[in-house]
């Protein structure tokens, strides 16, 4: 056990309780403070914590960031959440109705896009119609995890199994294993949250909303953000599989979705002629949430560099291509290193071994729906969190609450994707 490993375990432990006698902690402060223990200690030097940050993340989060607010700042946000929900006239049918749209949307536009898109509307819908605000939040982190898993760019990490894997016609690869299961499971987040969450079932007569665009002209300027950075995404998804087929030496990046999509809504910010309203948007967006996952990378680094959990999976005496254990070792270890590395870490494995299309898509669905076993499962989780906490007066999920639906949650999610790889 090393000093890496120590802090990570401390981490989460902390990322449970939340306090430390009266003192009430944030994500975002535990995370950074396990970050500067590793430096501190020797565990990973400043420059290769520096070098551990993957900016191009951190500038897409904050791009999107940058939209989502002047969306919201707009009324735009509203104008959407009109849209998609204005008709539904009762909490069940909107639980449904969240979970499915945002679960489909999260599997065309990446759960990350739709995590902080998503969370401003869940919130304004919980306080126009008085529900649970716990309980939508709950709907979208579940739906944009389990609708991902479908999609070979749903999340980051299927895009790497999808690429990595050399895996012919992607989608139909992922559809055919993963779309009827997906669908199931996107019905058992339904079913299992009315379980919890009986009383907020029970609401009727939900408010339609008023159509609330505050400023028409930025309203239209982040329409365009918002398509660009769609059609822009599609154009990276489009490039990363032709590469497959021609040299392609052009790497686009999500910096460049990031600052491509912003851009209008900056430019027509700092061409505005009153100076208090040029850096307005850059003030209100989640900074403390680019401080965790910068932190989160510098962590995470050094409990790989500790050699730990890549000795622990190489000595385990188990079948690699067994769809059950790619599944089980993909839920587990994403909780600790989270799903991307840990798909980095394992594909090389499984595929040394043998592993076919089938077992690729066990470990796209196992990592992927890790995310809903604890909050740490997936980068999803920690954006709605920290996102819900700055809208919403310092309200949100806490670990234990997340856990209590997540973890049946998980397991069912689990049984119906074994049991299809079983019949497929």
């Amino acid at each position: 056990m090393t000093i890496s490993i120590i802090t990570l375990a401390a981490v989460f432990l902390l990322i449970a309780i939340r306090q430390i006698g009266s003192a009430r902690l944030k994500i975002w402060q535990i995370m950074l403070g396990g970050a500067v223990i590793v430096i501190l200690t020797g565990e990973i030097t400043p420059l290769a914590a520096l070098q551990a940050i993957n900016f191009d993340v951190i500038i897409f989060l904050c791009g999107m960031f940058i939209i989502g607010q002047a969306m919201e700042d707009s009324g735009y946000l509203t104008h959407l959440c009109n849209k998609f929900f204005g008709k539904v006239k009762s909490a069940d049918k909107l639980v449904l109705a969240v979970i499915f749209t945002m679960g489909i949307g999260s599997a065309v536009l990446m759960n990350d896009t739709i995590a902080i898109i998503g969370t401003p509307i869940m919130i304004l819908l919980a306080r126009r119609n008085n529900i649970s605000t716990k309980l939508l939040l709950l709907s979208l982190a579940f739906a944009i995890t389990i609708g991902s898993v479908m999609s070979p760019i749903g999340n980051p990490q299927n895009l790497l199994i999808a690429v990595g894997g050399n895996i012919e016609n992607p989608f139909i690869t992922f559809l055919k294993y993963l779309f009827i299961p997906t669908v199931i499971n996107l019905f058992c987040t339904y079913f299992l949250l009315k379980v919890f969450y009986k009383n907020e079932f029970c609401i009727t007569n939900l408010q339609a909303g008023s159509e609330d665009i505050k400023h028409w002209r930025l309203s239209r300027i982040a329409r365009l953000s918002l398509i660009l950075v769609i059609c822009l995404i599609l154009g990276k998804v489009v490039l990363a599989f032709a590469d497959r087929f021609v040299t392609i030496d052009f790497d686009f990046k999500l910096t460049y979705i990031a600052l491509i999509g912003c851009s209008p809504i900056l430019i027509y910010r700092f061409l505005l002629k009153k100076k208090k309203y040029r850096f307005h948007i850059l003030r209100k967006i989640d900074w403390f949430t680019l401080v965790f996952f910068a932190s989160m990378f510098v962590l995470m680094e050094s409990v790989w560099q500790s050699g730990f959990f890549q000795n622990l999976i190489s000595n385990l005496s188990m079948s690699m291509t067994s769809i059950v254990v790619i599944m089980i070792i993909s839920v587990i270890v994403s909780q600790l290193i989270s799903n991307v590395p840990m798909v980095a870490l394992f594909l090389p494995l499984i595929i040394s071994a043998g592993a076919g299309s089938k077992e690729l898509m066990a470990l796209a669905a196992g990592s992927t729906i890790a995310g809903n076993l604890f909050i740490l499962g997936a980068a999803s989780n920690i954006i709605i969190i920290q996102h819900a906490e700055k809208e919403n007066n310092g309200e949100s999920i806490t670990f234990l609450e997340f856990a209590k639906v997540g973890i049946p949650l998980t397991t069912i999610n689990i049984l119906v994707y074994l049991f299809f790889f079983r019949i497929i």
